[in-house]
């Protein structure tokens, strides 16, 4: 696949589709971009020009363990980026999960960048808050404090990520203990701090913000629970809810379930971008 150089970082990315508006659209979790492909061209084949990546951290692209802002703060700005690189702009902004929480920062960050957004899944609550943290940032730096930056390379992560990329393993090796633990603690913070928010990520006046068309699917698990993306469907002022999984399932993931669903998925969000780019038009 193609590599940018995004903001200091290259950034492997891939475009389906020849024609039509631009759509950009990620995986949850620190999954890379082909996690999304088969959606991806379920959505240019209905006429779209769709961006999927692996962003920093996250499949093939480059280790960049440190930065000021939330991790998917920097990754909305690097999406922005590409983007721009592209020639993508606006473009309709999706994701699940991670995913999710990084495509409403780029609205926030980026709001003239927007046609509309995507979001599937949301993550919020208490229990969410908890299990990412330390799965994204905990267990690193317990790793870090007793083994260093070996140990971390170690890690299954780390080591996914240095198969995909060999570079990666020198960078990883190269960072100093103490700022990778600084940085990773920094990080987990707005999961800690993100229970009591209508998701992790984003106020209540964040959300009111968004004023372009949003199109809100819930998810059905411990970690994306349903009353989640049903709370933020109602609060974005021009959002539109379809539930299409039947029940909560007391899990912590059931991320498996939504490859059956992927093509009501593929069709709700054709419709709903057709339907908006209509009225705009």
């Amino acid at each position: 696949m193609p590599i940018a150089k995004v903001r200091g970082a290259n950034i492997v990315y891939e475009v389906l589709g020849k024609d039509g508006p631009w759509v950009a659209l990620s995986p949850g979790g620190r999954r890379g971009g082909d996690e999304v492909k088969s959606l991806a061209r379920r959505v240019a084949d209905g006429g779209y020009r769709v961006v999927i990546f692996d962003r920093r951290n996250c499949g093939a692209s480059d280790l960049v363990l440190e930065g000021e802002e939330s991790e998917y703060e920097i990754w909305a700005d690097d999406l922005f980026a590409l983007l721009s690189q592209l020639k993508a702009l606006p473009a309709w902004i999706g994701g699940a999960s991670s995913g999710c929480r990084m495509s409403v920062l780029f609205a926030l960050r980026h709001p003239q960048a927007v046609r509309g957004l995507l979001l599937t899944r949301v993550t919020g609550g208490k229990f969410a808050c908890d299990r990412l943290a330390e799965n994204y940032y905990g267990q690193f730096i317990a790793a870090a404090q007793k083994g260093g930056m070996e140990a971390v390379a170690a890690m299954e992560h780390f080591r996914d990520r240095i198969a995909a990329n060999p570079a990666n393993r020198d960078k990883i090796l190269r960072m100093d203990v103490k700022r990778f633990i600084d940085s990773f603690s920094r990080w987990r913070e707005p999961f800690a701090a993100g229970a009591d928010l209508p998701m992790i990520g984003a106020t209540e006046q964040d959300l009111r913000s968004i004023r372009v068309p949003t199109l809100v699917v819930p998810g059905h698990d411990k970690t994306h629970d349903s009353k989640t993306g049903l709370r933020v469907g109602k609060i974005i002022p021009n959002a539109e809810t379809h539930v299409i999984m039947p029940a909560d399932k007391d899990v912590d993931l059931a991320i498996e379930d939504w490859d059956e669903k992927e093509g009501e998925l593929a069709a709700l969000m054709l419709d709903f971008m057709r339907r908006a780019e209509k009225r705009a038009a």
